[in-house]
């Protein structure tokens, strides 16, 4: 019992891995197959029934004494057929549908505990298609394929011993075609593998290319390169259209040559059976019973052919989604232990997946109640210190701390409640300015979202619009100005007043004057925290406790303004350049 039970579990645990399965979907698939077996069975009983009606006509009975059982046989087999059709029906796609929601549900689960480092590889298209098409291909297959495909195998296999028990010279006919087709489809695996990998690189392309041009509309016009752009995207459109016929002929060359050769078995039995009713080797009843059960047999077996080729589709559709459901997530302690919040860098090192080395070996410390600006040429490594400072990737050695608390080992989430960041690409979604602030801590009032709204000036602006904070701003704030939608962000991290602040550009797209006062409400808000800033203008920082210069993915130089300004080193350089270009004008 114990190694029956071991096998069923191993036998689950290859389905969740091999087709992308939760365990509760792999059980439901268990299911399914047996109920397709069971319905399949169930087609057989009325061609015995048949068989009865035919020996009694033979044999010279009179089937009027036996019409009650015929009837009773009747209804019988309609009973039957209609029982294991509604299981089957329920085994099948009712618990297909829950699986694919419990799918979708758990890779976007799983998206939001992988590492950064993963989205840099893929494109919203792409992640958008393995959660949508990708599971409702699964659907299809789970619901139609797969269940049909191993109902119809197993059924076969058990009406295959019965048809050896009668006659096996007869079964060996009839059954002879049916290894050999299912080697046909089988043996085009990698085939079929390729062409689908091809086919669906050609509708990621074709994906890419159409967000893509949605994206930039805006630059296409202005540059008149609009209908230059639709040429190539016209041809991407016509690569999927293509690459869609060239895997369906391919599959097709497979099964149709595997159902001719099944349709052969109709032939070889019927030869056989007449060879053998010719010799006297062989009664009429079991030739026509043979017959019977062959031309009833091919159907479900047929379309296993198609269901098999199917099948080998999904493969590609399964290893985009185990690319994400088996990719590692960053985990850790949910206790936080740290003892004030002072953020140290000791040697730290980091790459990329593409192999790009961004920072070599940084050390510094920001400490609590300080503010420290992180300056440098583009392509230093300043976004990355602060991305990795909230564990957004993972170092490649050396150590993060946070008050004396390695962040490697706490989980990403627990950690990042101790940061409110203001990124210099701002997220809205297309909800009202109020809901828009409040994701910086979603149990706030609305007196302290509006607080928070009017310390970082968004009063301006709201109540310009027709519903106030009420109003909606449309698809990542599209209704809002640049320097409006990074005010909203600025609100978030108010509301959230977490005691690490992290800010890349925060004031990047503000004018002159909303800047002073964005500037005066931030020094209000980082009394007595750990702020981490990243400037590309000097007077940004002019004021920072300590700034640290980042080039060529090292600290060129650290410490006061002022320290830094007498040393004539990158820091000297960079604000003496960016005195210069303030004194140009248009001549």
């Amino acid at each position: 019992m114990e190694s029956c039970k071991g096998g069923v579990t191993e036998m689950i645990k290859k389905l969740q891995k091999k087709l992308a399965l939760s365990r509760q979907g792999a059980i439901d698939l268990i299911k399914g197959c047996a109920a397709c077996m069971l319905q399949n069975i169930s087609f057989m009983f009325p061609v015995g029934l048949l068989y009865m009606l035919v020996d009694d006509l033979l044999n010279g009975r009179t089937v009027a004494d036996r019409a009650g059982l015929y009837a009773a046989g009747c209804v019988l087999c309609i009973l039957l057929i209609f029982f294991t059709t509604w299981l089957q029906y329920n085994a099948t796609y009712f618990a297909t549908y829950k699986e694919s929601g419990v799918r979708r549900i758990s890779l976007a689960e799983k998206l939001r505990k992988i590492p950064l480092a993963f989205f840099g590889q893929k494109d919203l298209a792409d992640l958008t298609s393995t959660i949508m098409a990708d599971c409702t291909f699964l659907e299809q297959s789970f619901s139609h394929f797969i269940p049909e495909l191993f109902g119809s195998i197993g059924s076969t296999l058990l009406i295959s011993v019965s048809l050896f028990v009668y006659d096996w010279r007869m079964a060996l006919a009839a059954l002879w075609v049916a290894p050999v087709s299912f080697a046909i489809v089988a043996l085009s695996s990698r085939v079929q593998e390729q062409l689908s990998r091809r086919q669906m690189n050609a509708k990621m392309d074709c994906a890419d290319g159409i967000q893509e041009c949605i994206e930039t509309l805006r630059d296409l016009r202005a540059c008149n390169a609009e209908k230059n752009y639709l040429r190539g995207l016209d041809k991407k459109i016509k690569a999927v259209e293509r690459r869609a016929i060239i895997s369906e002929l391919g599959t097709a060359v497979f099964v149709v040559s595997a159902t001719l050769v099944l349709k052969l078995g109709i032939a070889t039995t019927a030869l056989t059976g007449s060879a053998l009713l010719i010799g006297g080797n062989l009664d009429v009843m079991t030739f026509f019973m043979f017959l019977l059960v062959v031309s009833r047999l091919y159907d479900p077996l047929q379309s296993a052919l198609q269901n098999l080729a199917a099948v080998i589709a999904t493969r590609t559709n399964i290893s985009r989604m185990n690319e994400i459901l088996d990719h590692h997530v960053q985990s850790g302690r949910e206790m936080l232990s740290n003892h004030g919040c002072d953020i140290e860098f000791s040697h730290v090192g980091f790459a990329y997946n593409s192999g790009e080395t961004v920072l070599k070996d940084v050390s510094f410390t920001a400490k609590q109640g300080e503010i420290t600006a992180l300056v440098g040429p583009s392509g230093g490594g300043k976004t990355t210190v602060s991305r990795l400072a909230a564990r957004f990737w993972d170092i490649d050695r050396g150590t993060i701390t946070v008050g004396g608390m390695d962040i490697s080992r706490i989980d990403p989430e627990k950690l990042l409640s101790l940061y409110a960041i203001v990124f210099q690409d701002v997220t809205l979604f297309d909800n009202t300015i109020m809901e828009n602030i409040r994701i910086g801590r979603k149990d706030a009032t609305d007196e302290e979202v509006m607080a928070a709204a009017r310390l970082a000036n968004c009063d301006e602006f709201a109540h310009k619009l027709p519903d106030g904070y009420q109003s909606r701003i449309g698809e990542n704030g599209c209704a809002l100005s640049g320097g409006e939608r990074q005010r909203i962000s600025i609100a978030r991290a108010f509301l959230k007043n977490a005691p690490i602040i992290l800010l890349d550009e925060a004031t990047a797209s503000l004018d002159v004057e909303n800047e002073t006062l964005i500037q005066s409400a931030l020094s209000r808000l980082i009394r007595n925290k750990t702020v981490l800033v990243i400037a590309h203008r000097m007077r940004t920082v002019a004021g920072a406790d300590k700034i640290v210069v980042l080039d060529n993915g090292k600290v060129a130089e650290e410490g006061a303004p002022e320290k830094l300004m007498k040393k004539n080193g990158v820091y000297s350089h960079m604000a003496k350049l960016q005195t210069y270009s303030q004194s140009w004008a248009l001549e």
